[in-house]
């Protein structure tokens, strides 16, 4: 119970702080904090439209999260989830718009599976094999790969095989049959909120209730150690990246299907990458990625109104998420800190004593 409670004081101190320090910069520049933060509240969850559209852009930071998240357990840095986003909606919008004839749930359920070994193949291929064979560094790996998934989907869509014909770099609008519901009409949010909270509850399973689960964090935990147990350590490494690959990828068809429907000339999503930041906030715990997935989706949704309403440029949010990755980095330079402190006191001590 202890470990549960400092498990989640940490994140919430880091986000207090972070808070104060944008309450700073806004009084420092003439601004009116108060109004501010009450506007960016409006913004996220003042309506049943802006709650809507909030959840709606968590459900991609939440399947994203969790993907970083299963790496991190396994001591694999995917930090590719960005690229790997890519991939599956690549994968999902071409089964959306050239697959004919299906009815909505096999369509749907084709455009996803599809997406998600798609992007787990993505990542457990070439970063996966090259960490298990040659021992490549996974965060180089996985970056370069999202850097080529990125413009690979610029070259789709600019004069590109899924170009739709004009002079507009888009690819064509999915079949009707391929598009996830709406949850709420005239938002964007979609049925694919219960795909993504289905999925929070398979990766606890996974990772806590089962025998794979156990093996992927043992191996993040002692590497050694578990190949002295007779795990296949390299099987695992490249497992643990194609299972992280697969739930990005299923962050792509989810908001393809749901809200995009079709692919657009688009450098970078962000999700990707603000899902570092989430499964790191919530020191990644499943149900943790929840609430931080809708904390990051508020900053985002709730920027705009807090600009129109107060005057702070929208872009404050992205300070406020910088003090937050600082804060949690923080936290694990402070062990090192003190652990280096307290062998010098030791050293001194030493010396005094001769």
């Amino acid at each position: 119970m202890r470990r549960v409670l400092e498990g989640l004081l940490t994140p919430l101190v880091s986000i207090i702080i972070a808070i104060i320090i944008g309450m700073m910069v806004m009084l420092a520049t003439g601004h009116n904090p108060l109004q501010a933060y009450a506007a960016l509240f409006s913004g996220a969850f003042g309506s049943t439209y802006n709650l809507s559209n909030t959840i709606a852009s968590a459900i991609p930071l939440i399947l994203s999260g969790l993907g970083v998240a299963v790496g991190f357990k396994a001591g694999q840095f995917n930090i590719g989830a960005e690229g790997q986003y890519w991939i599956g909606s690549m994968a999902a919008v071409w089964v959306g718009y050239s697959v004919k004839g299906l009815p909505p749930v096999l369509h749907i359920a084709l455009a996803i599976v599809l997406a998600t070994v798609a992007a787990g193949l993505w990542a457990g291929i070439i970063p996966g094999l090259a960490k298990a064979l040659f021992g490549a560094h996974v965060v180089i790996t996985t970056m370069m790969m999202s850097y080529i998934a990125i413009f690979l989907n610029k070259y789709m869509v600019e004069n590109g095989p899924m170009m739709e014909k004009g002079f507009t770099p888009q690819s064509p609008v999915i079949q009707n049959s391929a598009m996830i519901p709406k949850l709420i009409e005239r938002t964007q949010l979609s049925w694919g909120l219960f795909i993504a909270l289905a999925a929070v509850l398979v990766v606890y399973w996974l990772l806590f209730k089962t025998t794979l689960g156990f093996r992927l964090r043992a191996v993040g935990s002692n590497t050694r150690g578990a190949k002295y147990a007779g795990i296949n350590v390299p099987l695992y490494m490249v497992l643990a990246l194609f299972i992280s690959g697969t739930l990005a990828g299923l962050a792509g068809a989810v908001q393809m299907l749901g809200v995009q429907q079709r692919l657009y000339d688009s450098f970078t999503s962000g999700y990707g990458f603000t899902a570092i930041v989430v499964a790191l906030l919530a020191n990644n715990n499943p149900f943790g990625i929840i609430l931080s997935a809708l904390f990051f989706a508020a900053l985002a949704t709730g920027g705009q109104s807090m600009q129109l309403v107060s005057g702070v440029p929208a872009q404050l949010t992205d300070v406020i998420s910088g003090i937050i990755i600082f804060l949690l980095a923080a936290k694990k330079i402070m062990p090192v800190i003190r652990k280096k402190w307290r062998k010098h006191l030791d050293l001194a001590t030493e010396r005094g004593a001769q």
